[in-house]
């Protein structure tokens, strides 16, 4: 018997998770996005796992290194925690764009490594950024059902929507 898959949400972070002011890396320059506890909370009631996946140029370009965005993301996972909201993984990329890995986004190893680890069937899972580069490394994944946090009306995502309530009521 073929185990079931598990079907996920893609979150980027700096711009949906939290208010991206540039390099976050620091917790007190952290701020979460409004609406983010309560919107986590119904997809992990709809039984998606939660999975981050952000490019993280900072490290590359050392304006900040591993050991700080680790400690940072430590704190974030642990204030879901304290919500009963489980983020099943951060992946991140560390890389700057001249880098051309293949992690970071719009290319999509990170999505690709956390549908093996996690056995996530594409068709059935989401992703939700705030970057047409988000949307793209998704797409190439075949994560068809995606959303762009945005007020650009113009996107290659299936669904546009100006906060994280609007994700709500979509659902």
């Amino acid at each position: 018997m073929k185990k079931q898959k598990n079907k996920a949400v893609f979150l980027d972070r700096d711009g949906v998770i939290n208010v991206d002011t540039g390099y976050i890396y620091k917790i007190k320059d952290f701020s979460f996005q409004e609406g983010i506890f309560t919107l986590l909370k119904k997809l992990q009631n709809l039984g998606y796992l939660l999975i981050v996946v952000t490019n993280q140029s900072g490290i590359g370009r050392k304006y900040y290194n591993e050991s700080d965005f680790q400690k940072l993301t430590n704190w974030m996972v642990e204030k879901f925690k304290e919500k009963d909201i489980n983020i099943k993984k951060v992946f991140y990329c560390p890389h700057t764009p001249e880098d051309e890995c293949e992690c970071r986004k719009p290319n999509n190893a990170m999505i690709e490594n956390a549908i093996k680890e996690f056995n996530i069937d594409p068709a059935n899972s989401w992703m939700i950024g705030d970057k047409d580069s988000d949307i793209q490394a998704a797409l190439k994944s075949s994560i068809k059902n995606t959303i762009l946090l945005t007020s650009a009306k113009k996107s290659i995502a299936k669904y546009s929507v100006n906060s994280l309530y609007d994700i709500i009521d979509l659902l």
